[in-house]
């Protein structure tokens, strides 16, 4: 089964994930970084800090953007499409600046806490 590895200590990524298992119902598996044995799945803590990571059950790897249209290619039906667009160069650019601007600001965003900053600022 493909695993999608998130930020759990980010109430926004837990936010989404949330969101994403309730309307999507995607046939993956999430999991909080903080979780899972990062070795195990070739992946180091500074990846897992740096982005949302997809492991495909194929093996396949991605990361930002690209790992959220690996998602949806995943997930089927019409969000197929959505999920291939987002290879396409242009489209590919402009998702992950997209991602990007979020992730920068996810502690800004509904949902996010001062916890979820990417550089939280220290007390």
């Amino acid at each position: 089964m493909s695993i999608l590895v998130y930020d759990g200590d980010c109430a926004f990524c837990t936010t989404v994930v949330t969101l994403l298992r309730r309307h999507l119902r995607p046939p993956v598996d999430f999991q909080p970084w903080q979780r899972i044995d990062l070795d195990h799945y070739g992946l180091t803590k500074a990846e897992a800090l740096s982005a949302v990571q997809w492991i495909g059950s194929d093996g396949s790897r991605s990361a930002g953007a690209q790992a959220f249209g690996a998602l949806l290619r995943a997930t089927g039906g019409w969000y197929r499409p959505i999920g291939a667009a987002l290879r396409l160069p242009v489209i590919r650019q402009l998702a992950e600046l997209g991602y990007r601007v979020i992730a920068a600001n996810r502690h800004r965003l509904p949902g996010g806490t001062p916890a979820c900053a990417l550089n939280p600022p220290r007390t």
